[in-house]
């Protein structure tokens, strides 16, 4: 019996290191390929992303919180 080769064919478990990885460096085209072969057919992946990149928007919050209020009136952020 021959065993076909999916040459993009990722798990849950490559993918999710992937999503984190991406946060870091740019992903080589086939990894970029894999990753959304697997998005489009996963439940759970889809989710994680969303989650991922909450907490990148949180962190680029609380790196530029300065702890100050805002004068009222005062349009700058």
């Amino acid at each position: 019996m021959m065993m076909i080769s999916y040459p993009f064919r990722r798990t849950c478990k490559e993918v999710s290191a992937l999503l984190i990885a991406r946060e870091d460096r740019h992903l080589a085209w086939p990894d970029r390929v894999a990753l959304r072969v697997h998005m489009a057919m996963c439940e759970a992946c889809p989710k994680f992303e969303r989650q991922v990149l909450t907490m990148r928007n949180a962190m680029r919050q609380w790196r530029n919180y300065t702890g100050e209020e805002p004068a009222p009136g005062d349009t700058q952020q």
